[in-house]
């Protein structure tokens, strides 16, 4: 059998899709079930109940002796309780496998357990789990046998969103209702529903698993604190969509097999810049289906890593001097029979449709360009974001050639009369056809990107759901929708408005659109010049959540309260704290009791030369100057190792919160960059023997 059939066979087996259902359930039953997924309705006991009981018996087919909420709270990854299908046992010893509609619908995980900033105190600790129905279950097979898993929202007992998936599913409902708005005005009366569609392309480094346990750094933190860069990184080019080694490739079939059967459509896998560096993507899907399925890629990455005798590297930079790994994602707009919003066709300057969403778009990202920035943030992007294929953390809009074209008629006469074409590439070679040339180049420096029919969206880190962002994306958007909706509705003559709307907002928002290179000194003084702004850390970019302006807005559409706001900048600065905190205490860990020992050690053995050579008689210059070299930098080494500790300790007994982040920004992590200065000096000159860790030669070219 070919392997196309094998894909086609496996695709989805594991999944209880839309197929399954019509199998398996009665026909009213899987209508009603069509309609709260399609329409909203709501699902009724009774018929959640037969739903409840064929989801079971099919997981049972599939070996499954679990059942588990699947849901995403704060804490940056997903969450499960398993239960069992076993009910009380029979008088005869045996005992019943039973799973019901209210088991299905609604679970009770302990709330208090989890990051809430503030919305649950301690002792409050009822939390409720609800079943996203338009989301499908799933087997999930690994060590624990096979579990069913239930895809969920969390929200607390007065009905806070607690997770990543109850804001989404709110901002995906207003983006829905202000785009049908918007077609409705331009007499479409046929589209019933506009989804948000994600395509989020997800990048990675494997480690060997052996050489990995050996770094504490990596252990604790998922990134390396200390490492010199070895004498070959990514210089040559030649590792990017190079040749797949065999041990890598054997884990990527792997991966697509596992992903494959819980209905993920991994379709790109490729080497990516850095040596040790991968990439996978998936089709697009439904946003709330793609953020889920991005975890389990992310789940399946690490899982899989670790039986080939590899580990997986979420982090956003894992190694300094090379490539840091983002998360790309691909957004746009479709109706349920099939058309793209953000599709400009080959004459755009004649699509109105269009260019009022694009400049509908501009707007969105102008205006709330603070808040799509603190969307990305996160410690590990604080490293990332500014260069090595990653985007400036300045927010601009690129738009390519056509486009830009087409806006610049439209600020300058009001009205656009032509679309540049994309004409031919002429290869010279007579035995290669020509090709069709696209109307415009690509921009990787892009942190916001324009390509083709959909927006990609760069900044997103690697480790991260890309909930936070899409419910940005949607919400900002929505809400430039309405605004425009409200002007062309008070507005008698519907032509003139769109035509003013088009214009205003082409005028108005310009400054946005950047197609120049993102990584250039003169960009950074140009998008100053401009007012645009230059968020650098993420301690920066968390007060952008609770703007009154960010407030208004999530309120507006139902998609924030002012404290779930609240409480997600205090989680975020909180997280903050913590995971420098942990990386800190890292770095003295590992300075105290691996370093300074090796590095005494080391001294005490080439004074002991330096004396054996010179009771020879011989010259003994070199090992002189060589222990100098390297007593002195141990000095500079303790004394910046005393430094950090004192304000690490200082740092931890200041009140959680906001302050306390900055501090850590401000002084802990320069403390720790002067710590790993003179140890990854001293990598360089003592003997690899005497060196108590590998290498990133040895972590990133022997994988």
């Amino acid at each position: 059998m070919s392997e196309l059939m094998k894909v086609a066979d496996i695709f989805g087996e594991d999944v209880f899709n839309d197929t399954i259902m019509q199998e398996r359930l009665p026909k009213k039953i899987y209508k009603d079930l069509k309609r709260t997924i399609e329409e909203g309705k709501e699902l009724d006991l009774a018929t959640a109940d037969v739903i409840a009981h064929e989801m079971k018996e099919w997981a049972i087919e599939k070996g499954a002796t679990h059942y588990t909420h699947w849901f995403q709270p704060l804490t940056g990854v997903t969450a499960e309780k398993h239960d069992s299908f076993i009910s009380a046992p029979l008088a005869s010893g045996k005992v019943l496998m039973s799973f019901s509609g209210k088991e299905l619908i609604k679970g009770e995980p302990d709330a208090s357990s989890f990051p809430s900033g503030g919305l649950r105190a301690t002792f409050e600790a009822r939390g409720y789990t609800a079943w996203d129905c338009t989301s499908p279950a799933f087997v999930r097979h690994d060590a624990a046998g096979a579990t069913l898993c239930i895809p969920t929202a969390f929200c607390s007992y007065t009905g806070a969103a607690l997770d990543q998936k109850t804001p989404l599913l709110r901002s995906m409902e207003a983006i829905n209702t202000q785009s049908l708005r918007l077609l409705r005005l331009f007499g479409n009366t046929t589209s019933k529903k506009v989804t948000p569609s994600v395509g989020p392309e997800q990048e990675y480094f494997l480690v060997d698993a052996e050489k990995f346990r050996q770094r504490k750094d990596l252990i604790y933190t998922g990134r390396t604190l200390f490492g010199a860069m070895p004498p070959k990184g990514q210089e040559l080019d030649d590792h990017y969509f190079g040749t797949i080694r065999q041990r890598i490739a054997g884990f990527m079939k792997d991966v697509n097999h596992e992903l494959w059967k819980v209905g993920v459509t991994s379709k790109t896998q490729h080497n990516e810049v850095a040596p040790a560096q991968h990439e996978l993507a998936p089709i697009y899907a439904q946003a709330n289906v793609a953020v889920d399925h991005n975890q389990l890629i992310m789940q399946t990455l690490k899982r899989v890593a670790c039986q080939h005798g590899m580990k997986c590297l979420l982090h956003e930079k894992p190694f300094a001097g090379v490539n840091g790994s983002g998360k790309h994602n691909n957004w746009s707009l479709t109706t349920d029979d099939g058309k793209n919003l953000l599709d400009p066709g080959k004459t755009p300057h004649e699509n109105i449709q269009f260019l009022l969403v694009l400049t509908c778009i501009l707007k969105a990202v102008d205006e709330h360009a603070d808040l799509l920035r603190e969307s990305a943030a996160d410690p590990g992007n604080d490293h990332r974001l500014g260069a090595n294929e990653a985007p400036p953390a300045i927010i601009s809009v690129f738009l390519g050639e056509q486009l830009e074209d087409v806006l610049e008629q439209l600020i300058s006469t009001g009205e656009a009369t032509h679309s540049l074409k994309g004409g031919k590439l002429e290869t010279g070679v007579r035995t290669l056809p020509d090709l069709a040339k696209d109307a415009t180049d690509r921009n990787r420096t892009s942190p916001f990107a324009f390509t083709g029919n959909k927006f990609e969206f760069r900044m997103v880190g690697s480790r991260d759901s890309v909930a936070g962002p899409n419910v940005v994306l949607n919400t900002i958007v929505a809400e430039a929708f309405a605004q425009a909706c409200d002007y062309i509705e008070e507005c008698g003559d519907f032509e003139k408005a769109v035509h003013d709307l088009i214009k205003k907002y082409a005028v108005e928002h310009q400054r946005i659109v950047f197609n120049g290179n993102g990584y250039s000194d003169e960009w950074v003084e140009e998008a100053a010049r401009r007012g645009l702004p230059n968020i650098k850390s993420m301690v920066e970019a968390i007060p952008a959540l609770t703007t009154e302006k960010s407030v208004a807005m999530f309120e507006k559409f139902r998609v924030f309260t002012r404290a779930e706001l609240e409480s997600r900048a205090e989680i975020k600065f909180e997280n903050y704290s913590k995971a420098v905190n942990i990386e800190a205490r890292t770095m003295i860990d590992m300075a105290s009791k691996q370093f300074v020992p090796a590095v005494i050690k080391y001294t005490k053995e080439l004074a002991d030369t330096v004396l054996a050579v010179k009771a020879a008689g011989v010259d003994a210059s070199v090992q002189s100057d060589l222990l100098a070299e390297i007593s002195g930098l141990l000095v500079e080494m303790k004394k910046a190792l005393s430094a950090l500790i004192e304000v690490t300790d200082k740092a931890a007994v200041m009140e959680e919160g906001e302050a306390q982040a900055r501090f850590y920004h401000a002084e802990v992590v320069p403390a720790m960059e002067a710590l790993r200065a003179p140890v990854d000096k001293l990598e360089m000159i003592v003997d690899k023997e005497a060196w108590p860790m590998p290498s990133y030669g040895d972590l990133i070219f022997e994988v």
